[in-house]
């Protein structure tokens, strides 16, 4: 927070901004517990342990917040550049600041690469892609030997992405509890 004569400034994202990072942020969660599920188990494990109905119902959430990540990135996207980022109140050592937009940079990279690559790996496996009830297009062509390599990646990527998401909450408790800088307020909805 910077002081202006009486009044206090809160170096603030956009209502819109921040709505969506928690949201994405909830769907990542979901979406890494799942995977991190239908990774240990497998598909036929999965069937073994919960059964037709439940192993489906995992698999179709887990592609579906795959599909809403991939959409609601692409919107903050757009809201970043419409409205920019919003200054630090008190500046960040250089260090930080390289690492905070290092992170940062390639969070958004996953967020975008990882859907991406899931839908070309479920795709071409044949699998349906979907969001929710909704059949989506495959937009790719059938290959299952390029779907067991994708399948690979995602799952590489997607414990890159959870090392990623557990550096950047451990950074934004140091911001809030430790250090009391405002960068953490930057995406709260509290005064």
């Amino acid at each position: 927070m910077r002081q202006l004569g009486d009044a206090a400034v809160w170096h603030r994202y956009s209502l819109a901004q921040r709505i969506l990072h928690w949201l994405v942020a909830l769907l990542v969660l979901a979406a890494l517990a799942l995977g991190g599920l239908i990774g240990w188990y497998g598909f036929e494990g999965l069937q073994d342990r919960f059964g037709d109905a439940t192993t489906n119902a995992l698999y179709t959430w887990h592609k579906s917040f795959g599909v809403l990540i991939l959409l609601l990135m692409l919107l903050r996207i757009g809201l970043r550049l419409r409205h920019g980022r919003p200054s630090y109140a008190v500046p960040l050592p250089p260090v930080q600041r390289i690492a905070a937009e290092s992170v940062h940079g390639l969070l958004y990279l996953l967020l975008l690469v990882m859907p991406v690559i899931g839908w070309w790996a479920t795709a071409a496996g044949g699998y349906p892609v979907q969001l929710g009830p909704m059949i989506l297009p495959g937009l790719f062509p059938e290959n299952e030997a390029l779907s067991d390599t994708l399948f690979v990646w995602h799952q590489w990527l997607g414990r890159t992405l959870l090392l990623l998401a557990l550096g950047h909450i451990a950074a934004a408790l140091y911001h809030w509890r430790i250090r009391r800088d405002g960068v953490m307020q930057r995406m709260t909805f509290g005064s």
